[in-house]
């Protein structure tokens, strides 16, 4: 039996269940959210498990599936080290989120990486980022107005490929512990989060983003579960 856990993706204080009074999951904060759950452990089981659990949800035609967004290949001494879906069998899985580790592109020791798609108003992306609100809107149409390179303000982007195309991220305001970069993908919100935030260069390299719902690669190494997404962020 995995043992997961279960919170709010907004805030990740706890989340009440459906009972007779309320129809959805509820945070006390929050209201009502799809909550987030995530095993304790990682491994190809459990990658199976919440693979399975997204491809056999019930979901209207017109939203589309949550991808499962990985590295492949992953940076070199890198490994996979936890995946979580918020979501219920009311809801849907609307957002998942991967973590890797791996050294840090500057020779400074370990750096974390976290990859969230999401619908619109989950919020697991901003709270990962450190935003305000639950979607980065507000801090996309800031960066938009970037000024352009070779101005003093000029912000930048990471260009990622994702599925095989070129993708995106903009740089948002995030503490100044880690680098946080948002845009979309497949009509969803996509969050890239570095711990510390120097290990955002890793977004500058060829990082390729690969749906593990579509395929899950047999070479994935997995390492120590993720501090982050069990409650460090």
């Amino acid at each position: 039996m995995v043992s997961v856990a279960v919170s709010c993706p907004k805030c990740g204080g706890p989340v009440r269940a459906p009972d007779l009074m309320h129809t959805e999951s509820r945070c006390l904060d929050c209201g009502p959210v799809p909550p987030l759950h995530v095993p304790e452990h990682i491994g190809a089981e459990i990658v199976a498990s919440v693979v399975a659990r997204i491809a056999g949800a019930a979901e209207p035609p017109a939203r589309p599936r949550a991808p499962l967004w990985c590295p492949w290949p992953l940076p070199t001494g890198w490994t996979m080290t936890g995946v979580a879906y918020a979501g219920d069998d009311r809801t849907g899985v609307r957002a998942t989120a991967v973590a890797c580790a791996g050294p840090a592109p500057l020779g400074e020791g370990p750096a974390d990486l976290v990859f969230v798609a999401e619908e619109p108003g989950v919020g697991l992306g901003t709270r990962f980022a450190g935003l305000v609100g639950p979607d980065p809107g507000p801090e996309l149409a800031q960066a938009l107005t970037d000024p352009g390179p070779g101005h003093p303000e000029h912000v930048g982007q990471a260009r990622i490929k994702v599925a095989g195309h070129p993708t995106p991220l903009w740089l948002v305001n995030s503490p100044t512990d880690r680098s946080a970069y948002a845009g979309e993908a497949r009509g969803l919100w996509l969050h890239a989060i570095a711990w510390p935030a120097s290990a955002g260069h890793l977004l500058a390299e060829d990082v390729v983003l690969h749906d593990l719902t579509e395929w899950t690669p047999p070479e994935l190494v997995y390492g120590a579960p993720s501090p982050y997404l069990h409650g460090k962020a």
